[in-house]
C-alpha cells in the first residue's frame, strides 16, 4: 500500500455519497494495527470486546477505562492514519453525562482517537448528545449491544419480531438526531438495518452481521483468522485460519526443543577459537 492522508470524517461521507463501502475492523494491538494500515483499513474499533479476545473474560463487562486506554493507544501507534474508535467500556458513561463526556475526552487526548462509540437506545440519546457538544465524533451501537447481553438473553438475531424491529429502527433515528454521526447495526435482520441505512441523513450505519445493505461492515479481527476458541460465530467469515497455523508452529517448536533438533547452528551465535581459549585462561580452566 502507498502511504496514504489521515482517514478524517469528511473522507468517509464521501464514501458514504459515492456509494463505495467504508470497512471497519476491530484491533487491540500495535503489529495487528501495522497490519490494518497497511491493508488500507478505512476505521479501526478498539472494542472492549478485547476482555473476551485479549483478556480471557466471558463478556465484556470487567473492561475498564485503563485497559482501553492502554490497547488503544498501542493501536493509533501501529495505524497512525485509520479512522480510530476507542469503545466506551461498561460503567463508562451509563450514570451520568458528566462521566460519558470525561471518558470520552480520555480517548480523545491520552490515545488519540477520532471518535467514540457507546451502546444503547433511546436511552442514551443524551449521553450522546453530550458527547457531540463536547466536540467529541460518537458513535451508537444498537441491536446486540454485548453490554447488556443478560438482559438481551444472550448473543442471538435482535429486532426478528415487528414491534422490536420498529424500536431498533426508531432508536437509530433518535440518536441520529441527538447527534451520533455513526451507528452500528450488530446482528439485527438485513432488510431492518436496509430501512434504517436509507432513512439515514447525515450519519454512516454500519453493519456486523447486519447484511450487505449499511455503508460498510464491521468484523471482529479474531474471528477473521480463526483466533478466538470459545465459539465462531455465524456472521463472520474467516479469511484465513491463522490460528491453525500458529497452533501447528507452536506443536512444531515443542517437537524440535523435546527432541534436540531447536536450535540449529544457524538459530545462535559463536565465539572465535582464541576469544575462548583466552576466556578459559582468564577462568583459570
Amino acid at each position: 500500500m502507498t502511504e496514504r492522508s489521515k482517514v478524517n470524517l469528511p473522507d468517509l461521507f464521501k464514501k458514504m455519497d459515492k456509494g463505495e463501502p467504508i470497512t471497519w475492523l476491530t484491533c487491540y494491538d500495535y503489529p495487528t494495527a501495522h497490519l490494518q494500515e497497511q491493508a488500507g483499513v478505512d476505521m479501526i474499533l478498539v472494542g472492549d470486546s478485547l476482555g473476551m479476545t485479549m483478556l480471557g473474560y466471558d463478556s465484556t463487562l470487567p473492561v475498564t477505562m485503563d485497559d482501553m486506554i492502554r490497547h488503544t493507544q498501542a493501536v493509533r501507534r501501529g495505524a497512525p492514519t485509520a479512522f480510530l474508535f476507542g469503545d466506551m467500556p461498561y460503567m463508562s458513561y451509563q450514570a451520568s453525562n458528566e462521566d460519558a463526556v470525561r471518558n470520552a475526552g480520555r480517548f480523545m487526548a491520552e490515545a488519540a482517537c477520532d471518535a467514540v462509540k457507546l451502546e444503547g437506545g433511546r436511552e442514551m440519546a443524551d449521553r450522546i448528545r453530550a458527547i457531540a457538544a463536547a466536540g467529541i465524533p460518537v458513535s451508537g451501537h444498537l441491536g446486540l449491544t454485548p453490554q447488556s447481553v443478560s438482559a438481551l438473553g444472550g448473543f442471538r438475531l435482535q429486532g426478528k419480531g415487528a414491534a422490536a424491529a420498529k424500536r431498533i429502527i426508531e432508536d437509530a433515528k433518535i440518536l441520529e438526531e441527538a447527534g451520533a454521526f455513526c451507528i452500528l447495526l450488530e446482528l439485527v435482520p438485513d432488510r431492518v438495518c436496509e430501512i434504517i441505512t436509507e432513512r439515514s441523513e447525515n450519519c454512516l450505519i454500519m453493519s456486523l452481521g447486519g447484511g450487505p445493505h449499511a455503508h460498510g461492515q464491521l468484523l471482529i479481527y479474531h474471528d477473521m483468522f480463526g483466533l478466538y476458541p470459545k465459539f465462531k460465530p455465524k456472521m463472520a467469515k474467516v479469511f484465513g485460519n491463522a490460528g491453525e497455523v500458529i497452533l501447528n508452529g507452536l506443536k512444531q517448536y515443542v517437537d524440535e526443543v523435546s527432541n534436540g533438533t531447536f536450535p540449529a547452528k544457524e538459530n545462535y551465535f559463536g565465539i572465535k577459537d582464541e576469544e575462548y581459549d583466552e576466556l578459559i585462561s582468564e577462568l583459570g580452566e
